[in-house]
Protein backbone atom coordinates (compact mmCIF):
# COMPACT_ATOMS: atom_id res chain seq x y z
CA UNK A 1 0.00 0.00 0.00
CA UNK A 2 1.50 3.03 -1.07
CA UNK A 3 -0.90 6.03 -2.29
CA UNK A 4 -3.43 7.76 0.02
CA UNK A 5 -5.59 10.37 -1.16
CA UNK A 6 -6.92 12.60 1.62
CA UNK A 7 -9.35 15.07 1.87
CA UNK A 8 -9.20 17.34 4.84
CA UNK A 9 -12.98 18.17 6.66
CA UNK A 10 -12.43 21.93 5.78
CA UNK A 11 -15.41 23.81 6.59
CA UNK A 12 -16.10 26.14 3.09
CA UNK A 13 -15.35 29.40 4.51
CA UNK A 14 -11.92 27.99 5.02
CA UNK A 15 -9.98 26.52 2.56
CA UNK A 16 -6.97 28.77 2.84
CA UNK A 17 -5.94 26.44 5.39
CA UNK A 18 -4.76 23.85 2.72
CA UNK A 19 -1.50 25.09 2.29
CA UNK A 20 -0.86 24.49 6.05
CA UNK A 21 -2.37 20.62 5.87
CA UNK A 22 -0.57 20.04 2.57
CA UNK A 23 2.76 21.07 5.20
CA UNK A 24 2.08 18.59 7.17
CA UNK A 25 1.95 15.50 4.69
CA UNK A 26 5.27 17.16 3.15
CA UNK A 27 6.90 16.12 6.85
CA UNK A 28 6.61 12.67 5.60
CA UNK A 29 7.06 12.76 1.89
CA UNK A 30 8.06 15.56 -1.04
CA UNK A 31 5.99 13.86 -3.00
CA UNK A 32 1.99 15.54 -2.60
CA UNK A 33 0.02 16.52 -5.43
CA UNK A 34 -2.43 18.99 -3.66
CA UNK A 35 -6.01 18.29 -5.01
CA UNK A 36 -7.55 22.06 -3.98
CA UNK A 37 -9.94 23.01 -1.98
CA UNK A 38 -9.33 20.62 0.38
CA UNK A 39 -7.36 17.51 -0.65
CA UNK A 40 -3.96 15.77 -1.73
CA UNK A 41 -2.61 12.78 -3.39
CA UNK A 42 0.23 11.59 -0.99
CA UNK A 43 2.71 8.47 -2.21
CA UNK A 44 4.89 7.22 0.64
CA UNK A 45 6.79 4.31 -1.23
CA UNK A 46 9.91 6.20 0.54
CA UNK A 47 7.79 6.97 3.99
CA UNK A 48 7.07 3.31 4.48
CA UNK A 49 10.54 1.98 4.32
CA UNK A 50 12.07 5.05 6.13
CA UNK A 51 9.36 5.15 9.12
CA UNK A 52 8.84 1.21 8.98
CA UNK A 53 5.68 2.08 9.06
CA UNK A 54 2.48 0.93 7.01
CA UNK A 55 0.80 3.81 4.41
CA UNK A 56 -2.19 2.86 6.79
CA UNK A 57 -0.18 3.13 10.02
CA UNK A 58 0.65 6.75 8.78
CA UNK A 59 -2.81 7.20 8.00
CA UNK A 60 -3.44 6.86 10.91
CA UNK A 61 -0.55 9.67 12.27
CA UNK A 62 -1.54 11.99 9.94
CA UNK A 63 -5.23 12.28 10.84
CA UNK A 64 -3.70 12.79 14.66
CA UNK A 65 -1.77 15.48 13.91
CA UNK A 66 -4.69 17.15 11.76
CA UNK A 67 -6.76 16.77 14.52
CA UNK A 68 -4.12 18.23 16.99
CA UNK A 69 -2.31 21.20 15.37
CA UNK A 70 -5.15 22.19 13.28
CA UNK A 71 -8.37 21.24 14.66
CA UNK A 72 -9.44 19.51 11.18
CA UNK A 73 -10.17 15.96 10.72
CA UNK A 74 -9.72 14.38 7.18
CA UNK A 75 -11.12 11.26 5.31
CA UNK A 76 -8.42 8.94 3.78
CA UNK A 77 -8.43 6.44 1.26
CA UNK A 78 -5.47 3.85 0.77
CA UNK A 79 -4.80 1.82 -2.45
CA UNK A 80 -1.67 0.53 -4.64
CA UNK A 81 -2.29 3.06 -7.13
CA UNK A 82 -3.77 6.70 -7.18
CA UNK A 83 -7.44 5.59 -9.39
CA UNK A 84 -7.49 3.02 -6.62
CA UNK A 85 -6.67 5.71 -3.62
CA UNK A 86 -9.38 8.02 -4.91
CA UNK A 87 -12.12 5.08 -5.25
CA UNK A 88 -11.65 4.15 -1.98
CA UNK A 89 -11.69 7.74 -0.64
CA UNK A 90 -15.41 7.79 -1.26
CA UNK A 91 -15.86 4.88 0.72
CA UNK A 92 -13.69 6.04 3.57
CA UNK A 93 -14.85 8.20 6.90
CA UNK A 94 -13.73 10.42 9.75
CA UNK A 95 -11.41 7.63 11.56
CA UNK A 96 -11.46 4.98 9.39
CA UNK A 97 -8.58 4.61 6.36
CA UNK A 98 -11.00 2.65 3.39
CA UNK A 99 -8.28 0.09 2.28
CA UNK A 100 -7.49 -1.48 -1.22
CA UNK A 101 -5.74 -4.85 -1.18
CA UNK A 102 -2.32 -4.69 -2.88
CA UNK A 103 -3.16 -8.32 -3.92
CA UNK A 104 -4.62 -8.46 -7.63
CA UNK A 105 -7.74 -10.34 -6.71
CA UNK A 106 -8.26 -7.94 -3.51
CA UNK A 107 -8.22 -5.57 -6.27
CA UNK A 108 -11.06 -7.53 -8.39
CA UNK A 109 -13.19 -7.79 -5.87
CA UNK A 110 -12.83 -4.58 -4.78
CA UNK A 111 -14.10 -3.13 -8.24
CA UNK A 112 -16.49 -6.06 -9.06
CA UNK A 113 -20.01 -4.93 -7.92
CA UNK A 114 -19.25 -1.04 -8.31
CA UNK A 115 -21.27 0.71 -11.18
CA UNK A 116 -19.16 1.86 -13.99
CA UNK A 117 -19.55 5.65 -13.16
CA UNK A 118 -17.43 4.87 -9.71
CA UNK A 119 -14.53 4.61 -12.50
CA UNK A 120 -12.73 7.83 -13.32
CA UNK A 121 -13.22 9.37 -16.53
CA UNK A 122 -16.61 7.52 -17.25
CA UNK A 123 -19.11 10.11 -17.79
CA UNK A 124 -22.98 10.09 -18.20
CA UNK A 125 -22.44 9.00 -21.64
CA UNK A 126 -20.30 6.06 -21.66
CA UNK A 127 -22.21 4.68 -19.16
CA UNK A 128 -25.47 4.99 -20.77
CA UNK A 129 -24.05 3.33 -23.57
CA UNK A 130 -22.46 1.08 -21.39
CA UNK A 131 -25.75 -0.11 -19.64
CA UNK A 132 -28.13 -0.47 -22.61
CA UNK A 133 -25.40 -3.60 -23.04
CA UNK A 134 -25.54 -4.71 -19.82
CA UNK A 135 -22.14 -3.85 -18.53
CA UNK A 136 -23.81 -2.00 -15.68
CA UNK A 137 -20.55 -2.68 -13.23
CA UNK A 138 -16.86 -2.93 -13.37
CA UNK A 139 -16.38 -6.23 -13.05
CA UNK A 140 -18.82 -7.27 -15.96
CA UNK A 141 -17.06 -4.78 -17.95
CA UNK A 142 -13.29 -6.33 -16.74
CA UNK A 143 -15.09 -9.70 -18.20
CA UNK A 144 -16.38 -8.41 -21.37
CA UNK A 145 -13.97 -8.82 -24.62
CA UNK A 146 -12.02 -6.18 -25.36
CA UNK A 147 -13.33 -6.09 -28.96
CA UNK A 148 -16.23 -5.28 -27.92
CA UNK A 149 -15.73 -2.26 -25.23
CA UNK A 150 -14.11 -1.21 -28.27
CA UNK A 151 -16.89 -1.41 -30.77
CA UNK A 152 -18.95 0.38 -28.18
CA UNK A 153 -16.84 3.47 -27.04
CA UNK A 154 -13.52 3.82 -29.18
CA UNK A 155 -10.15 2.30 -29.07
CA UNK A 156 -8.50 3.58 -27.03
CA UNK A 157 -11.15 4.22 -24.75
CA UNK A 158 -12.18 0.92 -24.92
CA UNK A 159 -8.70 -0.61 -24.10
CA UNK A 160 -8.22 1.91 -20.87
CA UNK A 161 -11.60 1.02 -19.40
CA UNK A 162 -10.53 -2.90 -20.01
CA UNK A 163 -7.21 -2.23 -18.22
CA UNK A 164 -8.81 0.12 -15.64
CA UNK A 165 -12.12 -2.25 -15.08
CA UNK A 166 -9.48 -4.99 -14.64
CA UNK A 167 -7.53 -3.29 -11.59
CA UNK A 168 -4.62 -1.63 -13.77
CA UNK A 169 -3.80 1.84 -12.02
CA UNK A 170 -0.58 3.50 -14.24
CA UNK A 171 -1.80 6.88 -12.21
CA UNK A 172 1.25 8.40 -10.08
CA UNK A 173 1.14 11.21 -8.02
CA UNK A 174 2.75 14.84 -9.72
CA UNK A 175 4.28 16.67 -6.83
CA UNK A 176 2.58 20.53 -7.59
CA UNK A 177 4.33 22.42 -5.02
CA UNK A 178 2.28 24.20 -2.34
CA UNK A 179 3.75 27.72 -3.53
CA UNK A 180 2.02 27.14 -6.89
CA UNK A 181 -1.06 28.99 -5.78
CA UNK A 182 -2.55 31.34 -3.22
CA UNK A 183 -5.98 31.04 -1.84
CA UNK A 184 -7.76 33.94 -0.19
CA UNK A 185 -11.49 33.98 1.42
CA UNK A 186 -13.86 35.91 2.28
CA UNK A 187 -17.02 34.42 3.86
CA UNK A 188 -20.15 36.45 5.19
CA UNK A 189 -21.09 36.56 8.43
CA UNK A 190 -25.08 35.69 6.63
CA UNK A 191 -25.69 34.68 3.51
CA UNK A 192 -25.45 37.90 1.55
CA UNK A 193 -27.98 39.26 -1.17
CA UNK A 194 -25.91 42.36 -1.27
CA UNK A 195 -23.91 42.95 -5.07
CA UNK A 196 -22.19 45.80 -3.59
CA UNK A 197 -21.20 44.32 -0.32
CA UNK A 198 -19.98 41.31 -2.84
CA UNK A 199 -17.83 43.63 -4.57
CA UNK A 200 -15.83 44.57 -1.49
CA UNK A 201 -15.40 41.45 -0.36
CA UNK A 202 -13.67 40.99 -3.80
CA UNK A 203 -11.60 43.91 -3.81
CA UNK A 204 -10.26 43.14 0.07
CA UNK A 205 -9.51 39.40 -1.42
CA UNK A 206 -7.94 40.69 -4.55
CA UNK A 207 -5.71 43.18 -2.10
CA UNK A 208 -5.05 40.46 -0.27
CA UNK A 209 -3.93 38.13 -2.51
CA UNK A 210 -1.61 40.97 -4.68
CA UNK A 211 0.23 42.01 -1.51
CA UNK A 212 0.98 38.28 -0.52
CA UNK A 213 2.19 37.90 -4.50
CA UNK A 214 4.42 40.77 -4.02
CA UNK A 215 5.84 39.66 -0.56
CA UNK A 216 6.67 36.64 -1.99
CA UNK A 217 7.85 38.24 -5.21
CA UNK A 218 5.88 36.86 -7.44
CA UNK A 219 3.40 36.87 -10.34
CA UNK A 220 0.19 35.00 -10.95
CA UNK A 221 -0.68 33.81 -14.54
CA UNK A 222 -4.54 32.98 -13.41
CA UNK A 223 -7.32 33.91 -11.42
CA UNK A 224 -10.01 31.57 -10.01
CA UNK A 225 -12.97 32.90 -8.53
CA UNK A 226 -15.24 30.38 -6.37
CA UNK A 227 -18.76 31.69 -5.52
CA UNK A 228 -20.28 29.06 -2.40
CA UNK A 229 -24.09 29.65 -1.91
CA UNK A 230 -26.56 29.16 1.10
CA UNK A 231 -27.03 25.72 0.03
CA UNK A 232 -23.80 24.40 -0.18
CA UNK A 233 -23.76 24.25 -4.14
CA UNK A 234 -20.34 26.64 -5.68
CA UNK A 235 -19.59 27.81 -8.65
CA UNK A 236 -16.02 28.67 -10.13
CA UNK A 237 -14.71 31.27 -12.88
CA UNK A 238 -11.11 30.97 -14.11
CA UNK A 239 -9.32 33.52 -16.25
CA UNK A 240 -5.79 33.69 -17.45
CA UNK A 241 -4.23 36.77 -17.08
CA UNK A 242 -3.32 39.00 -20.42
CA UNK A 243 0.09 39.22 -18.42
CA UNK A 244 1.40 37.80 -15.18
CA UNK A 245 0.55 40.40 -12.15
CA UNK A 246 0.90 41.07 -8.55
CA UNK A 247 -1.14 44.03 -8.96
CA UNK A 248 -4.13 44.92 -6.48
CA UNK A 249 -5.82 46.67 -9.06
CA UNK A 250 -5.23 44.41 -11.93
CA UNK A 251 -6.69 41.65 -9.91
CA UNK A 252 -9.53 43.58 -9.08
CA UNK A 253 -10.33 44.04 -12.46
CA UNK A 254 -10.24 40.40 -13.09
CA UNK A 255 -12.48 39.05 -10.12
CA UNK A 256 -14.95 41.52 -10.76
CA UNK A 257 -15.14 40.48 -14.63
CA UNK A 258 -15.62 37.07 -13.39
CA UNK A 259 -18.10 38.24 -10.97
CA UNK A 260 -20.10 40.01 -13.45
CA UNK A 261 -19.93 37.46 -15.91
CA UNK A 262 -22.17 34.88 -13.50
CA UNK A 263 -24.60 36.81 -13.45
CA UNK A 264 -26.11 36.15 -9.98
CA UNK A 265 -29.33 37.64 -9.07
CA UNK A 266 -30.85 37.65 -5.94
CA UNK A 267 -28.03 34.66 -5.11
CA UNK A 268 -27.51 33.92 -1.46
CA UNK A 269 -23.59 33.71 -1.33
CA UNK A 270 -22.08 32.26 1.69
CA UNK A 271 -18.24 32.97 1.07
CA UNK A 272 -16.14 34.13 -2.05
CA UNK A 273 -12.91 32.58 -2.62
CA UNK A 274 -10.10 33.91 -5.12
CA UNK A 275 -7.50 31.73 -6.07
CA UNK A 276 -3.95 32.73 -7.60
CA UNK A 277 -2.32 30.40 -9.53
CA UNK A 278 0.20 29.41 -12.28
CA UNK A 279 2.87 31.80 -9.91
CA UNK A 280 6.38 32.47 -10.94
CA UNK A 281 9.55 34.83 -10.29
CA UNK A 282 8.20 37.90 -10.77
CA UNK A 283 12.11 38.50 -12.40
CA UNK A 284 10.75 36.04 -15.17
CA UNK A 285 7.84 38.03 -15.90
CA UNK A 286 8.14 40.12 -19.11
CA UNK A 287 6.05 43.10 -18.28
CA UNK A 288 4.71 45.75 -20.92
CA UNK A 289 5.53 49.56 -20.19
CA UNK A 290 2.78 51.47 -19.04
CA UNK A 291 2.67 55.08 -19.64
CA UNK A 292 -0.35 55.51 -17.93
CA UNK A 293 0.34 58.15 -15.24
CA UNK A 294 -2.99 56.74 -13.27
CA UNK A 295 -1.82 53.09 -13.59
CA UNK A 296 1.74 54.50 -11.59
CA UNK A 297 0.37 56.27 -9.21
CA UNK A 298 -1.64 53.70 -8.22
CA UNK A 299 1.30 51.38 -8.57
CA UNK A 300 3.53 54.00 -6.44
CA UNK A 301 0.64 54.13 -3.28
CA UNK A 302 0.70 50.15 -3.77
CA UNK A 303 4.14 49.88 -2.65
CA UNK A 304 3.61 52.35 0.19
CA UNK A 305 0.83 50.45 1.59
CA UNK A 306 3.15 46.99 1.18
CA UNK A 307 5.86 49.11 3.46
CA UNK A 308 3.55 50.08 6.10
CA UNK A 309 2.14 46.39 6.52
CA UNK A 310 5.47 45.20 6.65
CA UNK A 311 5.99 47.68 9.34
CA UNK A 312 2.99 47.87 11.03
CA UNK A 313 0.84 43.95 10.29
CA UNK A 314 -1.54 43.36 7.06
CA UNK A 315 -4.71 45.43 9.26
CA UNK A 316 -2.68 48.19 8.81
CA UNK A 317 -3.97 49.55 5.40
CA UNK A 318 -7.69 48.52 4.41
CA UNK A 319 -8.66 48.73 0.68
CA UNK A 320 -11.33 51.01 -0.49
CA UNK A 321 -14.06 49.90 -3.32
CA UNK A 322 -12.81 50.27 -6.96
CA UNK A 323 -15.25 51.42 -9.61
CA UNK A 324 -16.79 48.72 -11.19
Amino acid sequence: MTILCVRFQLPPMYEAALPGLLGLLEEFTPVVEALPPDGALVDLRGAERYFGRSAVELASVIRVRALALYGVDCVIGAGPGTMLARMALREARPGVTCVVPEERDGVVEFLADKPVTALPGVGAATARILCEYGLDSLGRVASAPLSTLQRLVGAKAGRELHEKASGADRGRVVPNGVARSLVTERPFERDELDPDRHRRALVSAAEELGARLRALDKVCGTLTLTVRYADRSATSRSRVLKEPTAHSAALTRVAYGMYEGLGLQRARVRALVLRAEGLDPAEQASYQLSLDPVDEKVRRIEEVADRVRAKFGPRAVVPGVLAA
